[in-house]
């Protein structure tokens, strides 16, 4: 006879079937209405009229050029957040200094601040009549209502996606593998790419990923700094606005289309991420020896 006894767990809420099925459906149609619905009108209206109007549209000069004023957007704004984004959780997670809780503070700011707001404050600073703005015009630099200034907007709205999955991963891990390193005489390059950047790479990429993602599709800020100017100062989301408001309604979700697709790409990707990292926790696991105390206790006999 068995000396040990199986306890048997108490229910929770949701082992009913009825309880579980009922949560299953709600989530199900909140994602059908919410969700896929929007998704699905989007690409149906993109072709109401036809693959011929859907083509006019995307290769219309103007949406060409808003295509590449976003792609322009996240090849500097992603970059410069990456960089960013490493130097600001290096500096938290490896370093002990006055102000690191005022820094994080900060990096979250992005985050509560509307994007709207954001792109105010930009115009009272750059602007004409803004703190700068006499200084700028003098030297007849415009950053405002140009490329200069929409970089800058996306830029602020996207600087604490790197740094926020980094973060928690270092503090994490914390400090012995760098400490272990720099004792046996390594440099600050050979540090990072050696040991900090191989064990947070897949971080790393997640936020970068997060960081394109909401570059491509910012709105706010950029609509308050880029002026609106059709075919000079609009990002894809303005042209869409534009194109909407010009009553070109399947011109409008022609394009939108383009950014749904950019979503959904995004997301495939995010997924994928996603599973090869919990593919080689997994691996991990399964790799990682059983101590022999746990060893012995699986062998004991009942």
């Amino acid at each position: 006879m068995s000396q040990y006894h199986t306890h048997r767990k108490p229910p929770r809420p949701g082992d009913a079937p009825l309880f579980r099925r009922a949560l299953i459906g709600i989530v199900l149609f909140l994602v059908a209405i919410v969700i896929v619905a929007p998704l699905v009108v989007i690409f149906v209206e993109a072709l109401a009229k036809g693959w011929q109007v859907y083509a006019d549209t995307v290769l219309h000069p103007d949406t060409l050029h808003a295509i590449g004023l976003t792609a322009l957007a996240a090849l500097i704004a992603v970059p410069v957040n990456t960089i960013f984004g490493i130097a600001a959780a290096w500096a938290v997670t490896k370093f002990d200094f006055r102000g690191k809780r005022f820094l994080l503070v900060v990096i979250d700011i992005p985050f509560s601040v509307s994007p709207i707001v954001a792109g105010v404050a930009y115009l009272f600073v750059y602007g004409l009549q803004g703190l700068l703005g006499p200084l700028l015009d003098a030297y007849d630099i415009k950053i405002l209502f140009a490329i200069p200034g929409i970089i800058i907007a996306s830029i602020f709205v996207t600087a604490p996606f790197v740094a926020r999955e980094l973060i928690p991963l270092m503090q994490a891990q914390g400090r012995d593998l760098e400490e272990a390193a720099t004792s046996l005489g390594a440099s600050g390059w050979q540090l990072f790419f050696s040991v900090t950047l191989p064990n947070v790479k897949w971080a790393l990429l997640y936020g970068v990923i997060l960081c394109n993602a909401r570059v491509m599709g910012e709105f706010g800020a950029v609509s308050v700094v880029s002026g609106n100017i059709r075919g000079q100062t609009n990002t894809l989301p303005l042209h869409i606005e534009l194109l909407y408001h010009d009553y070109q309604s399947a011109g409008a979700f022609a394009a939108a289309s383009i950014l749904t697709v950019i979503a959904i790409f995004t997301i495939i990707a995010k997924t994928l991420l996603e599973r090869r990292v919990a593919g080689k926790g997994r691996a991990r696991d399964t790799a990682r020896p059983i101590p022999t105390d746990q060893a012995n206790t699986a062998e004991r006999p009942s």
